[in-house]
């Protein structure tokens, strides 16, 4: 049964399919989003021509909703339906990730007076319609879409690498590296149809190293499982999570239907990994790893970590010999200082933010500013004694009416003051937002209507009114003050790009003082 939660905007369609040829990359990042999307009010509908009874469970696990059409995967047809069903959902956005998708398939979706944003890779499409294209990866370039419309922004880099909910709480986490490295997480993939990671636990066992603990992650679209259990001489059954080997000279189990890798990756010492999105996991969790590329398009990934020294390639896996591969894990494990560089680096490449950087910017285009006129003072007047606003305010009584007019003309007729109110594209009232000048520097104050509290429009009405702000004016520096206790406030204008500050006495009240300075422009979303 389909959610339509009744606010415009509030679904989010996703266009993406997973199968053994074409692997769960491209779905688990959009999971990523959608958690995102859903954290901040909304709900997500994956639509899909593929079906994948475990996959689909996955995302029914999490809330998420999924529906099958009938066309052929990437044809004018499946535009034409998915289109239709987003403007049936009362959608604004619709997410498409995947190589079969192409300028044709986005030019229905735009037809369709929906905002698009396509997820790539490689700048495969002859040219991109989308409003935004995302593209992850530290090779991204603005080369790769030289084609494309005036409007289409791009978002580039791994400052919007896409990780799952799980990650969010390692956020800042420092590894503790050991001396000798001793665990060992082997993960290639969610469906690894070549069977690589056999080849992985051929090597392993012929490793003299007894003290190595060795996990394997076995992704639920792997078709091999039965042969890697096999492999492994299992003294447990085969319907068991974890499948552990006793006869190698090291402990080796394999973990299957694994949710959250973030525990195991938080676990090991060392990773022998594929270069998929799981490079950039392994890096936000300053795992050193042994990278190899298993597709053409995971090559570029892995050689560029490797330059930057948050991991080891090890070239193509089919030209990968098993003794290669143990040179190198047994150089690593015993090189504490190669390891904690890798880790730092890894940790400095992503920082976790990448989802709430996008999310931002879907929300900014479905706002508008407009300078407070006349009319808005009893709206205004209204948001301002709302009984929660009052309560986060530094004066909590309720203001009168001719006092809140006074104070209304005041502000309009001065020219240190830029107000704005924020409506969605449809017209409707979110909230206000007010910066008044004193020099070059200016203090903000916002205000959500309650309809709007918690649909992620706070952060983006302060990104987007302080960009124009440092465009308008010639002010340096924006501060924040937020009531001690705020953290949904001080959350939203640090999701914007302001810093944390201090601690400031505003009206005998203990406030946050946050900061947002002009040379920070391009930490704003662009």
């Amino acid at each position: 049964m389909i959610m339509n939660t009744g606010i415009p905007g509030k679904n989010l369609i996703i266009r993406a399919d997973a199968s053994i040829e074409i692997g769960t990359g491209h779905l688990m990042r959009c999971l990523a989003l959608a958690q995102a999307w859903q954290d901040a009010g909304g709900h997500a509908v994956f639509v899909r021509t593929m079906e994948s009874p475990v996959q689909e469970a996955r995302l029914e696990s999490e809330g998420m909703e999924v529906v099958h059409l009938t066309a052929e995967s990437g044809s004018a047809d499946d535009g034409s339906q998915t289109a239709t069903f987003a403007r049936k959902m009362g959608a604004s956005w619709v997410v498409v990730d995947g190589y079969h998708f192409g300028a044709d398939y986005q030019q229905i979706i735009k037809d369709s007076d929906l905002y698009l944003l396509f997820i790539d890779d490689i700048g495969h499409a002859d040219h991109y319609h989308a409003d935004i294209v995302l593209n992850q990866n530290i090779h991204a370039n603005e080369g790769l879409y030289v084609n494309r419309e005036s409007y289409t922004r791009l978002l580039l880099g791994t400052r919007y690498v896409l990780l799952r909910r799980g990650f969010f709480e390692w956020r800042g986490w420092k590894r503790e590296i050991p001396e000798v490295a001793c665990k060992v997480l082997v993960t290639l993939g969610g469906s690894d149809p070549d069977n690589v990671t056999l080849k992985v636990i051929n090597a392993l066992k012929k490793t003299c190293i007894s003290d190595l603990d060795v996990r394997i992650v076995v992704g639920p679209s792997n078709p091999n499982t039965e042969t890697l259990q096999d492999a492994l001489l299992c003294a447990c059954p085969v319907e068991s999570q974890e499948a552990i080997h006793t006869g190698a000279p090291c402990s080796m189990r394999i973990l299957q239907n694994v949710m959250d890798m973030a525990d195991p990756m938080a676990w090991a010492d060392i990773a022998i990994s594929a270069g998929g999105i799981t490079s950039w996991e392994l890096a936000f969790m300053g795992v050193p790893s042994l990278v190899m590329s298993m597709a053409e398009n995971q090559r570029s990934v892995a050689e560029q970590l490797h330059g930057l020294r948050a991991a080891v390639y090890l070239g193509w896996y089919e030209n990968l010999s098993i003794i290669e591969m143990m040179q190198e894990l047994n150089k690593l494990r015993t090189k504490p200082e190669v390891r904690r560089e890798m880790a730092r680096s890894g940790q400095g490449i992503v920082d976790g933010a990448g989802a709430n950087r996008i999310l931002m910017h879907l929300f900014r285009k479905m706002i508008r500013l407009r300078p407070v006129q006349e009319e808005d003072c009893r709206l205004i007047w209204e948001w301002a004694n709302d009984p929660d606003v009052r309560a986060v305010s530094f004066t909590s009584e309720p203001i009168a009416w001719d006092n809140h007019v006074k104070w209304f003309r005041s502000r309009l007729n001065d020219p240190s003051c830029i107000f704005y109110i924020s409506n969605t594209s449809e017209g409707v009232p979110i909230g206000q937002i007010r910066f008044d000048l004193e020099g070059e520097e200016g203090v903000v104050s916002i205000s959500i209507d309650s309809n709007h509290r918690g649909d992620g429009y706070g952060s983006a009405m302060i990104s987007l009114a302080s960009e124009k702000v440092f465009e308008v004016s010639n002010i340096s520096v924006i501060h924040a003050y937020v009531k001690k206790g705020n953290d949904f406030s001080v959350r939203a204008f640090e999701k914007a790009g302001f810093k944390i500050e201090g601690i400031e006495e505003i009206y005998g009240t203990e406030a946050i003082r946050l900061i947002l300075r002009n040379r920070l422009r391009d930490e704003l979303p662009h």
